[in-house]
């Protein structure tokens, strides 16, 4: 990998290690579903506003805009509404450990839907990666309980897994067809957002506004950071390694959401968790290793 692509690699990994304290304040008042289409419908409003005004090209033909729509309802609208109600009825650390099988799931439609070809070393790292993360959590994956409608909670989380992994394979392709990251980025966090709050009316949910100043602050730095920033960084990287590597990002997140614990939540470290850091960071470092093999060979 080139330095360009660490600080991609790098830039959504700490920010989106971040959201997971930010999205901690944006529940509660306000339903879930309703805060996912304020985030991207302010992003992608954000968004736009800026191609537009740094004069980039945005007029796209009918099935470039399908493409969109579809990109922006799986990985920002379906997605982020299934992991803001899953940590509105599990603890984040399962959460977390649920959504870092993505790895798997892109492994797979890369296969099935781009004839990538899966490799033995990547599958490996994965599994690193994945049972290092099961260690970090080890406590709260411990205590889960599937009776009490947590076996449906679960399934629901899978749904949004599959999603967003659908959502990352959609990126991979129309990278490919030659539609920039920026513009489609912001055409599909606007259709996202608008398919959420068509969703949120279709569900007769109450349409609310936190007024506390933690839910101002936190949705705009989801909506410009955690969305924009983080979003056009892993999604350009993804064009250029792979969805089934630049996928490892979402496996460095929890840990780095960890050690924002240990400094805000009083998180305590055991020797589960410093072993399952360890594995998650070997399957990181053995993927990058790999690519930059293949790169240079």
């Amino acid at each position: 990998m080139t330095i360009r692509q660490y600080i991609l690699f790098a830039l959504p990994a700490l920010i989106w290690g971040s959201t997971w304290f930010a999205i901690t304040f944006q529940l509660g008042t306000v339903d879930p579903l309703v805060s996912v289409s304020y985030r991207f419908l302010l992003a992608g409003l954000l968004l736009f506003l800026f191609c537009l005004i740094s004069g980039r090209q945005m007029r796209f033909s009918v099935r470039e805009h399908l493409l969109m729509a579809l990109l922006g309802l799986s990985l920002f609208g379906i997605n982020y509404w299934f992991v803001y109600q899953a940590e509105t009825m599990l603890t984040s650390g399962v959460v977390a450990v649920i959504f870092s099988l993505i790895i798997f799931f892109n492994i797979f439609f890369n296969a099935i839907l781009l004839k990538g070809k899966v490799k033995t070393d990547v599958i490996f790292a994965a599994v690193l990666g994945v049972g290092g993360t099961a260690l970090l959590f080890r406590n709260e994956w411990n205590n889960f309980d599937f009776s009490n409608g947590n076996a449906i909670v679960f399934l629901l989380c899978l749904g949004g897994l599959i999603s967003a992994s659908l959502g990352n394979i959609l990126s991979a392709y129309k990278q490919r067809k030659n539609i920039p990251v920026l513009q489609a980025n912001a055409f599909g966090m606007l259709y996202g957002g608008l398919s959420m709050f068509l969703l949120v009316l279709i569900l007769g949910k109450p349409i609310a506004f936190d007024m506390r100043l933690s839910y101002s602050i936190s949705l705009l730095y989801l909506a410009v950071f955690g969305s924009i920033v983080a979003f056009s960084s892993y999604l350009k990287l993804l064009g250029e390694i792979g969805p089934d590597r630049s996928v490892y990002v979402t496996l460095v997140t929890p840990a780095i959401a960890l050690l924002i614990s240990t400094i805000y939540e009083d998180y305590r470290w055991d020797v589960f968790a410093f072993l399952g850091l360890i594995l998650l960071f070997s399957g990181n470092l053995l993927a990058i290793r790999l690519k930059t093999k293949k790169i240079r060979a």
